[in-house]
């Protein structure tokens, strides 16, 4: 496919998901139907996509609409490229500009617009971040970092990178995460890598990792991810000798891979069913990795910073404090109740840890922290709770 191509399919794409369709699903069907293009196509078509949903606002005020032609004239604008020598109407290719569309478009008229940001969720995002909204909106506006995590369960960090330049993918290490390594070559063979394979690496975001590395986890723990989804962070807790990890989900089939992932890391974990939980407690740690908006890594899953309501992040922040209330019953005496959500919002994290702990009189905060997105990793907090 030719540029002004993979330009069109993404057009085509956008309005799909305009009207609805989830973007995933689109991207699939897309690719379905257009055997003739390759990776690279798909690939970059995708990128499209990815970036205009990211950018979505001031897109669509650089380009004049917020329909597919709209978001990529801006797309182009933006990047300084010459829209006429895309919208060529030849086979394949967007059909010529029309004379409002060469005239239309404006730059952003105010901070949320600029940031891409719904304007009823700026006022909170930007008093969340203070200082960092702006640096954590601009990160939100770009492709996210791929980011590895080393098993130190089976490896070093500088072991595991020698075994992946082997497949020709090339990384960084993070300056204070330890277990990260950021891939800036061979994104894409990572999958496929015997370092992957073999176990010693697993695709986790550096933010995450240090969420993990918090934890003060020690040999003869017995720890429970209560909310363990695909167990990303249960497989990290795992990586430290003598830990006893469970993993828990209110949907079970959210774990079906786990078992493959921790025989390939090497660890021990105990999947329980929701109903089990209760009898399996007390334990010595709890994390609580919550349901949440996801607004720290919206670079990640740009339509969900445009779906989300007021009432969506209300019921949101409910479960949330439900999820609180059931951990800390599991959690022992002494025991540490870790609260985490991969979200920069204050309704999310800080007020979250301050009214259970208003409502709970015997315990307290002893650890807070929050990672703004950045190119070292998602916005991501942590809370550690104790009695």
């Amino acid at each position: 496919m030719i540029p002004a191509a993979r330009i069109q399919a993404a057009i085509e794409l956008l309005d799909e998901i305009e009207a609805g369709k989830p973007v995933e699903q689109a991207l699939t069907g897309w690719a379905r139907r257009s055997r003739f293009a390759g990776s690279g196509d798909r690939a970059a078509v995708r990128d499209h996509v990815f970036e205009a949903l990211r950018r979505k606002r001031s897109f669509s005020s650089i380009g004049g609409a917020g329909t597919g032609r709209g978001l990529m004239l801006g797309a182009l604008r933006q990047s300084g490229n010459d829209p006429g020598s895309v919208f060529t109407g030849a086979r394949h290719c967007p059909a010529p500009l029309s004379d409002a569309e060469r005239g239309g478009g404006r730059d952003p008229a105010s901070d949320a617009e600029r940031y891409d940001m719904p304007d009823w969720i700026w006022p909170e995002f930007s008093a969340s971040l203070g200082d960092e909204a702006g640096v954590s909106a601009t990160a939100l506006q770009r492709r996210a970092p791929v980011w590895l995590r080393v098993n130190l369960a089976l490896t070093s960090r500088d072991v595991a990178a020698r075994a992946l330049l082997d497949n020709n993918i090339n990384t960084d290490p993070h300056p204070s995460v330890e277990t990260a390594l950021l891939v800036t070559e061979g994104e894409r063979r990572v999958a496929t890598s015997s370092a992957y394979r073999d176990g010693l690496v697993e695709l986790q975001d550096a933010s995450s990792q240090a969420v993990i590395a918090a934890l003060p986890l020690q040999p003869g723990m017995r720890v429970l991810d209560l909310c363990a989804g695909g167990g990303g962070k249960a497989l990290a807790m795992a990586a430290t000798r003598g830990v006893q990890v469970c993993a828990s989900d209110i949907d079970p089939r959210r774990m079906r891979d786990l078992p493959d992932r921790a025989a390939r890391a090497g660890v021990n974990i105990e999947l329980l069913d929701p109903d089990a939980v209760a009898q399996a407690g007390p334990f010595d740690l709890v994390l609580v990795d919550a349901p949440c908006t996801g607004s720290g890594a919206w670079r990640r899953s740009p339509a969900a910073k445009w779906a989300l309501t007021q009432e969506r992040l209300d019921t949101l922040t409910g479960i949330q404090a439900d999820i609180l209330d059931r951990a800390a019953e599991l959690t022992s005496s002494g025991g540490l109740l870790a609260y985490a959500t991969c979200s920069v919002l204050r309704a999310e994290n800080t007020r979250q840890a301050q009214k259970f702990t208003a409502s709970h009189n015997a315990w307290r905060c002893v650890f807070e922290q929050l990672w703004p997105v950045s190119d070292l990793g998602d916005g991501f907090f942590t809370a550690h709770l104790t009695r």
